[in-house]
């Protein structure tokens, strides 16, 4: 059944929807296990009231930062540094942010944009999509690109993939990036690793109108085209 996938995702979005109101809208008096019933579909799905104290994405802490220029093959393996890398000319799309009518996390926003049934916390991701979905190490349009789980991003990231600019910078669509539910649209990711592998990522920082200073580890990304999938 070739829609299987979107329509598990779909029906995945309407029951996190249903448990979510049912989690909020329970009387004190309702029974403990069908309180944990509804919280653990809640917590399958990714997203909940909970996630508040435990944010799926990175509380932003960026300074606006003046970019010097350097040989990007020279990019820090840190998760943290200071020196960022010569910058590319950012894509002529400009980024800009939509406020939904109700707050989005990252994960329940990359299953509608790619149609993917993959569920739980977006640092999961990777590992659950083998042998479903393909696993590239390199972007391409419509994958998801999928930002491992880190001390600063403790429950991971993920953020779809919209334009290719070039072998070391592409655009993404992306929620709740600033911790507000919003819908980040146009986001520049630029590959700070040593090889070139996507390994180690930068955002652009839409408030200071650069990347950011943190660097972020990427597990990979995941496509639809099964038969197209990585061996490794």
């Amino acid at each position: 059944m070739p829609n299987c996938p979107r329509l598990l995702a779909n029906l995945a979005a309407a029951a996190a929807i249903a448990a979510s109101l049912c989690l909020t809208a329970l009387p004190a008096q309702a029974a403990p296990e069908l309180q944990g019933l509804t919280h653990d579909i809640v917590s399958f799905l990714g997203f909940g009231p909970d996630q508040a104290n435990n944010p799926t994405d990175p509380v932003i802490e960026r300074p606006r930062i003046e970019v010097a220029p350097s040989d990007i093959t020279s990019a820090p393996t840190a998760e943290v540094d200071s020196r960022p890398p010569h910058l590319p000319v950012v894509n002529a799309m400009t980024p800009s942010v939509e406020r939904p009518l109700r707050r989005l996390f990252c994960v329940e926003y990359a299953r509608m944009r790619s149609g993917l049934a993959v569920f739980g916390d977006a640092k999961h991701w990777w590992e659950r999509a083998k042998n479903l979905y393909a696993r590239l190490p390199h972007p391409v349009e419509e994958a998801v690109m999928v930002f491992s789980g880190s001390k600063r991003l403790k429950r991971g990231h993920v953020a779809v993939v919209t334009e290719i600019v070039g072998p070391r910078q592409i655009i993404v669509d992306q929620a709740n990036w600033q911790n507000k539910g919003e819908i980040d649209h146009a986001t520049p990711v630029l590959d700070v690793s040593a090889k070139n592998d996507w390994s180690k990522v930068r955002v652009w920082d839409i408030r200071s109108g650069g990347f950011g200073s943190h660097v972020y580890a990427i597990s990979g990304f995941i496509a639809k085209e099964v038969q197209t999938a990585s061996r490794y």
